[in-house]
């Protein structure tokens, strides 16, 4: 897939707020600091579109980028940052798993993993209720080319054990580096194959004013 544009479409705290849901959407998500917007910006070769920080869960909206006019990338909030009230991951939490339940034009979610560690629980139990919930998804592990293949290969294999805990068969998996671009043809060839079988949900009836009296 060539991305010939890439644009910040929206910010929204309100799901009842996004664009009606016509297009197919894919959400990236994953625990804060886990190199979010870097992959994003290496997916789409834009630059700064997502924005990054060296602030753990700066992210605290669903962002909507339109992907050559006819797909969307969501950037959703980091999840697991210790340092952020309590109510606000509640609010956090609630507003992300409504999206991601009931966006009807929501056709994956992209669930990334840092290479570098030991499987962690907040992530085996987010791809769990995934699961639970008939939510589509793939494993995306970022960052490695922050150490050897092999190291990448090893936690990779335990967080797949840790996955068969819930799964009968692991979601397809992707291993990236931003700072490389390596995974980039993989995401989008995975992503162009799901576009060519989209078909856009039912919309519900337009209400004239006329008919609300």
């Amino acid at each position: 897939m060539i991305i010939k544009s890439a644009v910040f479409i929206s910010s929204n705290t309100r799901t009842d707020k996004l664009m009606a849901p016509t297009l197919p959407e894919y959400a990236f998500i994953g625990r804060s600091n886990v190199g979010k917007s870097s992959l994003i910006n290496m997916l789409v070769q834009k630059k700064g579109l997502a924005k990054t920080s060296q602030t753990p869960g700066k992210t605290q909206l669903i962002n909507h980028f339109l992907i050559n006019d006819n797909w969307y990338i969501v950037d959703l909030p980091g999840y697991g940052y210790a340092k952020t009230s309590r109510s606000t991951r509640g609010e956090w939490d609630k507003f992300i798993r409504f999206y991601l339940r009931n966006r009807e034009s929501l056709q994956c979610v992209f669930t990334l993993i840092d290479s570098r560690l030991e499987p962690q629980k907040i992530d085996v139990d987010f791809c769990a209720w995934l699961g639970e919930h008939g939510i589509p998804f793939v494993i995306v592990y970022t960052k490695c080319d922050k150490q050897s293949e092999h190291k990448t290969l090893q936690n990779a294999s335990k967080f797949k054990k840790a996955l068969l805990g819930y799964f009968e068969e692991v979601p397809q998996e992707f291993f990236t580096s931003s700072e490389k671009s390596s995974g980039r043809e993989d995401i989008l060839g995975f992503i162009d194959d799901i576009n060519k079988r989209f078909v856009t949900p039912p919309q519900p009836p337009t209400i004239t004013p006329n008919e609300l009296t």
